[in-house]
């Protein structure tokens, strides 16, 4: 796991500068050594400087140091992630003759690429984002992992005068430092996306000119920058397959992976909230690990939200080594700062896992196992019964017009919805008249689930110049993948696929991400594995998700062994007491921000609706949950923490 950077330019002490501002924005990323690499010139003096930041996994010796050049193909390599079929591959390209000085997976997936070219990508299977650089054809290749583990950001730029044309960083803030972006701007499209969603859906980025690579996705670039070809090297299929999965393949395919996931050089431990996916994912390391598997647990002092007696009683049941790291009010509070900045892109998300994440890598660990991904490939989550079962009832009503049938459903939830407050409810059940009136449209339906404010009220917050930048909280490219994605399959299955792209792919994986490299602190998500998702999209819908919100087929194989009891309770979400903590702690921090306009104009929102929403939710409006504020709060601060303004 490391950060890796690089330009394609000028070959002149200007470039060499910015791709150094670049590496030291994420020393955290790679703690354990640098590295940089720079092509001979072509005739103008352009060429591609690569920079590598080491957090050392696999090969800890120097012969694992990057950016690496290939002997025998003359290829170069700057990469982040891990390859867990690189002892396979290693064997495969033995058979071809070929031998290595490294033991890690850095130079096998260098050979593979080298040799067999863009055929190789598909053969990958892990978390990777990298630059190879093929110094024949003077050719620069940047691809990311199938479901979107490992970020890459690209930048091209628009003036043919500069002495730049490509810049790219594991991190946005990496391309912030650079200094080569000029003044940034805040993207519309970007604003619009943290008000429906809380955070930034790619390929948009909060920076115009800055694009999020997409996963399953590899750009190919000449010596001059220019992109010369692009293609989805995976992709999630537009129908399931035909049911060919039973239980006893997967779940030898899950031990498989976890066998695989387990590989480390250095120590691991696993996440344990007492929960099936993380409770399943400790189980199998158990039963798979030759050493012994530390379990961490965040807990709390307010035991409404506190579940570490749950992972207390699954860590002894299951026999790990189990440690509790207590987060009180007072010490998130003195964090905050610190934990905000470890947020790459605004989100209101990724501060448990920043404190988790402190707490193992402080304890000695650089590896840590995570359960996420679960909900989204067996069923976890409430909009896998909610939203098919509104799909049925307005087609059961579809002698009615659609826009009559809302106006049904505003007047049935009038109750609910009123409010003597200046800003209505919030949440679900106020949206049910926008979501029958999206009922035909799965995506859009699932959309608006999920939205954080009303469609009205989005207006109001946002400046009116971005209020009309996305569709459905959606970017155009994102919702013609998830159309193409979605188009032939049944709604849970459907709706599996939006989970795993949206919530999964662009909310929990990429604030993971920058949480634990904060921390230098490799995450690894066994679940979310692009072989895994092939083997359960090959389970029959009854097999994989029902009866709907149990993951039963996960709790028959990841919690093999242990007593069932001990997972009968309600599902609970891994969050914080962020309700009762911005009312008291955060309270004077947050108000200072939230009524001031000179804070909010320059981000692209409505200082008067800010306003509002914020009183709103410290006199206990109904439906105004604390989700609504903080998500406001922090892309504000992170605009004027990094100076980019609409």
């Amino acid at each position: 796991m490391c950060g890796i950077s690089g330009i394609i330019g000028r070959l002149d002490e200007n470039n060499r500068a910015a791709l150094a501002r670049m590496s030291k924005a994420m020393i955290h990323r790679g703690p354990d050594g640098h590295g940089s690499w720079a092509s001979t010139p072509d005739a103008r003096g352009w060429g591609v400087m690569l920079d590598h930041r080491r957090l050392s996994i696999l090969d800890l010796s120097s012969a694992g140091a990057q950016p690496m050049v290939d002997d025998t193909t003359g290829h170069v390599i700057s990469f982040n992630g891990e390859i867990y079929n690189y002892v396979a591959l290693r064997k495969r390209l033995e058979s071809e003759g070929q031998s290595f000085r490294s033991s890690g997976d850095t130079a096998v997936m260098l050979r593979a690429l080298g040799l067999h070219g863009l055929e190789a990508v598909g053969w990958l299977r892990g978390m990777f984002a990298f630059a190879s650089w093929d110094p024949q054809q003077r050719r620069l290749l940047l691809a990311r992992d199938q479901l979107g583990i490992k970020p890459l950001y690209i930048a091209q730029s628009s003036n043919p005068n500069t002495t730049w044309s490509l810049i790219f960083a594991s991190e946005l803030r990496a391309l912030l430092a650079s200094g080569l972006l000029g003044t940034p701007r805040l993207d519309p499209q970007a604003v619009a996306s943290n008000v429906w969603n809380g955070f930034v859906v790619g390929p948009c980025t909060s920076v115009q000119g800055v694009e999020l690579l997409a996963p399953g996705h590899y750009a190919e670039f000449d010596g001059a920058g220019r992109k010369i070809s692009e293609h989805d090297f995976w992709r999630i299929p537009g129908e399931s397959p035909k049911p060919t999965m039973d239980e006893a393949t997967l779940a030898s395919i899950l031990d498989e992976g976890m066998k695989l996931h387990l590989a480390s050089d250095v120590p691991l431990a696993v996440f344990l909230s007492g929960g099936i996916d993380s409770s399943a994912m400790a189980n199998l390391a158990q039963l798979t690990a030759d050493a012994p598997v530390h379990t961490f647990t965040l807990a709390f002092e307010d035991q409404q939200f506190n579940e570490a007696p749950f992972a207390r009683q699954t860590a002894a049941a299951i026999g790990t080594q189990h440690h509790e790291v207590v987060l009180s009010e007072q010490r998130f509070v003195d964090s905050l700062d610190d934990a905000l900045d470890s947020l790459d892109q605004p989100t209101f998300d990724g501060l448990n896992a920043y404190f988790i994440s402190r707490a193992i890598r402080e304890a000695g660990f650089t590896v840590a196992l995570s359960g996420t991904g679960g909900d989204e490939l067996f069923g976890g989550y409430p909009t896998y019964r909610d939203l098919p079962i509104l799909q049925q009832w307005c087609h059961r009503g579809r002698a009615f017009p659609r826009k009559w049938q809302a106006k049904a459903a505003a007047l049935l939830t009038w109750p609910l919805r009123r409010s003597s407050h200046p800003v209505a409810p919030q949440t679900r059940w106020a949206k049910l008249p926008d979501m029958v009136d999206r009922s035909e449209d799965l995506l859009a339906l699932y959309q608006m689930a999920y939205a954080l404010f009303l469609p009205g009220f989005q207006g109001e917050l946002l400046a009116p110049d971005f209020a009309s930048a996305l569709v459905d909280g959606l970017p155009d490219a994102m919702r013609r993948r998830l159309m193409a994605e979605t188009a032939g399959r049944t709604p849970v299955s459907a709706i599996s696929v939006m989970e795993q792209r949206l919530f999964l792919g662009e909310r929990l994986l990429r604030d993971n991400d920058a949480a634990s490299m904060a921390s230098s602190l490799e995450q690894r998500v066994p679940l979310v594995d692009h072989v895994l998702f092939e083997s359960v999209d090959a389970l029959s819908d009854q097999a994989r998700y029902q009866p709907l919100g149990r993951k039963d087929m996960l709790r028959r194989i990841g919690l093999r062994g242990l007593d069932p009891a001990l997972f009968e309770r309600p599902k609970t979400g891994f969050v914080m007491p962020f309700d009762r903590w911005i009312r008291r702690g955060l309270k004077d921090a947050m108000d200072r921000t939230m009524r001031d306009p000179q804070a909010i104009a320059p981000t692209g929102l409505n200082p008067a609706a800010v306003e509002r929403l914020w009183r709103a939710f410290l006199d206990g409006a109904p439906g105004m949950y604390w989700s609504r504020v903080w998500s406001i709060y922090t892309f504000v601060r992170w605009c004027h923490r990094n100076g980019v303004y609409a």
